[in-house]
């Protein structure tokens, strides 16, 4: 049997990289706008501020924003503790693997690519209808959503094996433009003062304010929001000084887009103003188009102009939000297959040192996931979108949870970092915060997935089962290796 390094030295292109993705080609930057463009920011704004003002504690839900960036904030302390130690693509399965043994290990990296994959898809969901409309309306022509979706996948494709460098300039462009509309909105309004009843700080922010209605259903779409920024790990081996940058990335992605979900919620309803927010949100469900509710706003500010400029930044965040999963998907299939879980040519890396051949089978994944509601005629948004973002979140809030137990169980028992506060407490705290995370999805999952009781429990239940699967692959791995050293 080969060694790693022997089949490491067989996929790589040069000795001195062997088994390596680029090293040097990340600075802060550059994970920063792979992270932004996972969080997708308008269309978080768009798709889920109005939901969580409509159904869950209407103006007090900017509120919301803020505790779930404190939950994330806290478990980014043992996160980054460990990452300090442990630099690997694998990240979520690597950490785990570390504090709670292999099995588990990948066990939770199953879910965590279940996670990426549901989610990209999901996004290809909402993507697919999304410019299938713009089409319509600039050109006549109707193009199904479908054809759109499996376009951008060859798109996608190419652009993950062009290089992480390539990825990261696509993003920042699409990136930039999503924020600077918004930013430029929120700030606006806040120097005007507000909107017909002022800044409404206390109408958002007030304890009364923060519990009324039912601060559990924004709580979850909060905390949905903030997925991705984990991604600062997976980017690890092609960053810059990674024990550097990794932490200073995750720490300022956390504080972007808790500032940016809060403020821009905040403006937002202040532009209602907080008596009249929760009635407009709710207004703007029975519609059947949500991103009313944030588009008409900033139109009354901006002019008429921008209701043909937002449709196409909302379809431009979607492509980000789908390369950046992309390459996060591939760099699991990479790991995975480096440490001979997965077959050994899923770890060849091509001439630009990213994980072709792993980036093709992600690519395949996707278009699996896809076509069956295609091919069934079921609608990409109210099924494909949201089944596929309802299992990733929860799927990423339970690596979330193994995570911070993994970190205090790894320095209690290495001894590589002896702060309290950054491998006990602030990690105990966090997994704690998730655990109410995950039972406020739980509880309300249904809502979540847009879907039936019964339809959500299934759903819900292939994230446990993903985690069991992975561990029985492991140990039977584990078992026939020993068979045949034996």
């Amino acid at each position: 049997m080969d060694s790693p390094t022997a089949v490491r030295n067989q996929t790589a292109p040069d000795a001195s990289t062997a088994g390596k993705l680029k090293p040097n080609s990340l600075g802060v930057l550059g994970i920063l706008f792979f992270v932004l463009s996972a969080q997708a920011p308008l269309t978080g704004i768009a798709g889920a501020v109005p939901i969580a003002v409509a159904l869950g504690n209407g103006a007090g839900a900017p509120a919301a924003y803020v505790a779930a960036g404190v939950i994330t904030l806290l478990f980014s302390v043992g996160f980054v503790a460990m990452g300090r130690h442990v630099v690997d693509a694998g990240a979520f399965y690597t950490y785990i693997g570390k504090g709670l043994g292999r099995h588990l290990g990948t066990g939770s990296a199953g879910v965590a690519l279940f996670a990426y994959c549901a989610i990209q898809a999901a996004m290809y969901g909402l993507y697919g209808a999304t410019v299938s409309g713009l089409l319509t309306h600039y050109t006549g022509a109707q193009v199904p959503w479908w054809v759109c979706a499996l376009v951008t996948m060859a798109i996608v494709q190419v652009l993950g094996a062009a290089g992480i460098e390539m990825g990261a300039k696509v993003l920042a462009v699409f990136v930039l433009a999503e924020f600077s509309i918004l930013s430029v909105f929120a700030l606006v309004t806040l120097f005007k003062g507000g909107g017909p009843e002022g800044l409404g700080f206390t109408g958002s922010f007030s304890p009364a304010a923060v519990v009324q209605g039912a601060p559990g259903v924004a709580m979850m779409f909060a905390v949905a929001s903030m997925v991705g920024f984990e991604a600062t790990a997976i980017y690890g081996e092609e960053a810059r000084e990674p024990r550097k940058t990794v932490p200073r990335a995750t720490y300022l992605a956390v504080a972007c887009v808790t500032g940016f979900f809060s403020f821009a919620s905040w403006m937002l309803v202040s532009s209602y103003g907080a008596s009249k927010a929760t009635e407009a949100a709710g207004s703007a469900l029975q519609s059947g188009d949500s991103t009313a509710f944030v588009f008409m706003p900033i139109a009354g500010l901006f002019g008429t102009w921008v209701n043909d400029v937002l449709p196409v930044l909302l379809a431009t965040s979607l492509f980000a939000g789908i390369l950046a999963f992309h390459n996060s998907a591939n760099r699991y299939l990479f790991s995975l297959s480096r440490d001979g879980l997965l077959p050994r040519k899923l770890s060849a890396i091509n001439r630009r040192h990213s994980p072709g051949v792993a980036g093709g089978v992600q690519t395949a994944i996707a278009v699996a996931l896809v076509l069956p509601f295609a091919l069934t005629g079921r609608d990409p948004v109210l099924y494909l979108f949201s089944w596929g973002s309802g299992v990733a979140v929860l799927a990423i809030m339970l690596m979330y949870l193994l995570t911070s137990i993994s970190v205090i169980v790894f320095f209690r028992r290495d001894r590589l970092d002896t702060r309290p506060w950054n491998t006990l407490i602030a990690p105990a705290l966090g997994a704690l915060g998730i655990v109410g995370a995950i039972w406020l999805i739980v509880e309300n999952f249904t809502m979540l997935v847009g879907g039936e009781g019964g339809t959500a429990l299934w759903l819900a239940l292939t994230v446990p089962a993903v985690l069991a699967v992975g561990v029985a692959a492991a140990r039977l791995t584990r078992d026939r290796t020993a068979a045949t050293n034996g």
